[in-house]
């Protein structure tokens, strides 16, 4: 017993009560398949005892950071350490349908947004959880596996803004670098995928009825089914995902076990760093102070230090190294060292979380269902059944909204996505899912629980690019603290009538008759909240949008790229920070604007590229941007 619970440890097991022999099987179901089957590369090692100097020094082993630490090591000359302040993935991690199960764990930097008025009304203390993975592969280990690339109007607008080099299709080549597609219908026909990548994407190998009704009621209500991550983006689809044989491919598994055994690379785990060192006269990043072991401990840089701490992350840990806003660097007793908009800019993907349908046919995700000894036999031998279905999340959408035609912009350029779930939050009865979402027992009490363990489907309208702003500060000049998020979801008014049509929109698709058959109807029980606004009219809707605001976990712009004459711009196009040398930033952080999708398959990308201009820069004799920019 003592070694199950060593093992189910970082995922603090007392939290959450499936079938108690289900989740020992399942990590056991787990090494089967890893070890001895289908992936025998090994979990990394600890490097226990990292060297005093590296070339490069990677803050961050997430998406980004993993990317760009196999990458450089790819050069036999540099010496590379990525720093990691979490662990390394355990074996449960690997099962796609247990995603919603890792939030709150160990692997989770639990981060809480501060108490607003315009959204996050229906969650406990009106703040929202936000996960960001603290582990290696970061996100990529705790998210829905959706690899979606955004639209290419996205890169070209970035392009637009200055951003040379950042266009649809001088970037499109990064993403095929990366992949490998098992479909051999996209990977063989277009020119928009790739084969033989690190990175692994595949449709989830088993699907319920439900997944294919979704794309059928899509078609039936007028939209096209097809492939999302080519030429056109709009319509409906099952989603492709970073899978491989049925099990998570997350960054660390697609990018870090391959060259784990390169000799420099060194890879330090729970290694929290708390500042980079700059020099304040040569203006010159030189190394990174981190805490690991119960000590203090400092690198040296004799090239360049990397920061991939993510959208919250990366902000905090520059306005802690004196890069930031002059201001709230002097309310905290922070000295200047370059006075520039970190944490502005923040933007993220919203959605109304709890658009839930009651189904009659037994038929949708109920956890109870899947915890069985035969799910888990599909499973262990063929890398199929109910436990490789991604979160539950079986189905993408991507529509226009009738203010997408009013601005006259391109046919193809959606302005909400559908995240289509064959289940809800209350499909384990409770047990999890309401606490990962951060419910607030009211609303679970006078909302959900009718639900609890019952047949249901959830379609989430998410806001593709949302007008609104929000921005992060420091909550003191200690590490330790988590900085503060303000979100601003829904300040903006268009916003909130664009989610509206995007919520009317979706009701429609469930009345289609592919999920009539099922016996999908309207869902009732009225929000708590919501009582005073007459039901399932256009105000209803607002108000269950601000009271149901679900992250879709995207992040981004908090470090934001840009020319130099752009007065927001933290970064220039090649990723370095403005005023300073020896320093840039290669995560969802540096987004001048967030792409039109889920951000995962975009982060690799910006690493991608960021890794070949970072050793065009020092090995290639490749001129950077400013170098170009001057000889214009």
């Amino acid at each position: 017993m003592s070694l199950v619970m060593k093992l189910l440890e970082p995922l603090q097991f007392g939290h959450f009560y499936p079938e108690f022999w289900f989740v020992p099987a399942l990590i056991v179901a787990s090494i089967w398949r890893t070890y001895l089957m289908k992936d025998p590369t090994p979990r990394l090692v600890n490097e226990r005892n990292p060297r005093s100097e590296y070339d490069f020094v990677i803050i961050g082993g997430g998406s980004a950071g993993a990317v760009m630490a196999s990458r450089l090591s790819e050069i036999p000359d540099a010496s590379v350490l990525l720093l990691e302040a979490g662990i390394d993935e355990t074996d449960i991690t690997d099962v796609p349908v247990m995603a919603g199960f890792l939030q709150l764990t160990d692997m989770d930097w639990k981060y809480k947004t501060e108490p607003q008025n315009s959204a996050c009304l229906g969650m406990a203390g009106r703040r929202c959880n936000w996960p960001r993975g603290k582990v290696l592969g970061g996100s990529s280990v705790l998210n829905y596996m959706m690899y979606v690339r955004g639209n290419r109007h996205d890169y070209d607008k970035w392009a637009q803004m200055g951003n040379h080099g950042w266009d649809f299709e001088s970037i499109l080549p990064y993403f095929r670098k990366s992949e490998d597609n098992r479909n051999p219908f996209l990977a063989l026909n277009t020119r928009y995928h790739g084969t033989g990548g690190y990175l692994t994407v595949m449709e989830a190998p088993w699907r319920t009825p439900l997944g294919d009704a979704w794309v059928e009621a899509g078609v039936q209500r007028g939209f096209k089914n097809r492939d999302y991550n080519a030429e056109f983006q709009s319509g409906f689809m099952h989603p492709q995902a970073t899978m491989r044989d049925g099990s998570r491919c997350s960054t660390a598994k697609a990018f870090l076990r391959p060259a784990v055994g390169r000799p420099n690379l060194h890879i330090a785990m729970r290694a929290f760093v708390t500042k980079i060192l700059i020099n304040p006269v040569t203006r010159r990043a030189y190394g990174v102070e981190y805490f690991r072991n119960y000590k203090f401990h400092t690198v040296l840089a004799r090239k360049e230090v990397i920061l991939s701490a993510g959208a919250v992350n990366s902000p905090q840990i520059l306005m802690l190294s004196g890069v930031g806003p002059k201001y709230h660097l002097q309310e905290h007793g922070i000295p200047v060292i370059q006075d520039l908009p970190v944490g502005h800019n923040l933007q993220d993907h919203i959605s109304t979380g709890l658009l839930v349908f009651p189904v009659e046919a037994e038929v949708s995700i109920v956890q109870r269902r899947y915890e069985n000894f035969w799910a888990l036999m599909k499973y262990i031998l063929h890398g199929e059944g109910p436990l490789t279905v991604p979160g539950g999340l079986e189905g993408l959408g991507f529509v226009h909204t009738k203010y997408h035609y009013m601005k006259n912009e391109t046919k193809d350029y959606p302005d909400i996505e559908y995240h289509f779930i064959s289940g809800s939050v209350a499909s384990d009865g409770g047990r999890q899912l309401m606490k990962v979402s951060g419910l607030s027992q009211r609303t679970w009490e006078g909302y959900l629980k009718p639900l609890a363990n019952r047949d249901s489907i959830t379609i989430l309208p998410m806001l593709l690019r949302p007008k609104s702003r929000g921005y992060i500060t420091l909550r003191s000049a200690s590490p330790q603290d988590h900085p503060l998020i303000f979100h601003n979801y829904f300040t903006h008014p268009d916003d909130m009538k664009v989610m509206v049509e995007g919520i009317k929109l979706a009701i429609e698709v469930a009345h289609t008759p592919a999920f009539r058959r099922f016996g999908t109807r309207m869902y009732e029980v009225i929000m708590p909240g919501c009582y005073h606004v007459k039901p399932w009219s256009d105000d209803y809707w607002e108000c269950l949008a601000r009271h149901s605001s679900f992250t879709i976990y995207h992040p981004s712009g908090t470090a934001k790229m840009g020319p130099y004459w752009d007065p927001e711009a933290v970064v220039d196009p090649e990723l370095k920070v403005y005023g300073l040398s020896g320093l840039r930033v290669v995560d969802c952080s540096i987004m001048p604007t967030i792409v039109s999708g889920n951000t995962n398959a975009p982060v690799i990308m910006i690493a991608e590229k960021a890794a070949d201009m970072v050793k065009g820069y020092w090995y290639y004799n490749q001129p950077s941007y400013a170098e170009t920019l001057h000889k214009r």
